[in-house]
């Protein structure tokens, strides 16, 4: 299991009528989250574009328990709890400043070469440093 924390204030363009965080932007906290857990890892979204590998989402899952409010410090925990091969499956836990569990989530992706417009292997480099860090 290999885990990465990124903190993400709301913004009040987030919320909704009500005040709270608008469900739809969660599924842009988790991005966040696997932006910032791959850059943590040495990698980088860009760089695996640059190299003509692209990550598409193929399924997002959702579970709200509490809601999010503006200005909250939101901390997002994203945990790959195994190891990937063609794809790449991310957990999500959303806590807010008193660590109360606001969130969880999954998604999975799938490696794919962009010129063949077709899954790929994950590239090798990157399973090196994943397997080296994997508990």
């Amino acid at each position: 299991m290999i885990t990465n924390q990124t903190k993400i204030r709301v913004r009040y363009g987030e919320t909704d009528q009500m005040g709270y965080v608008y469900y739809g932007n969660y599924a842009q906290f988790f991005e966040v989250g696997r932006v910032e857990w791959l850059r943590a890892l040495g990698a980088s979204y860009k760089s695996l574009e640059e190299s003509g590998i692209m990550l598409p989402v193929i399924e997002l899952n959702i579970k709200y328990m509490k809601p999010a409010r503006y200005d909250d410090l939101l901390t997002i925990t994203t945990i790959l709890t195994k190891k990937p091969l063609v794809k790449i499956e991310f957990d999500f836990e959303v806590r807010n400043e008193k660590n109360e569990l606001l969130t969880t989530g999954y998604t999975s992706l799938v490696f794919m070469d962009m010129k063949k417009n077709k899954p790929m292997k994950a590239p090798s480099y990157l399973l090196e440093q994943i397997y080296a860090q994997f508990n």
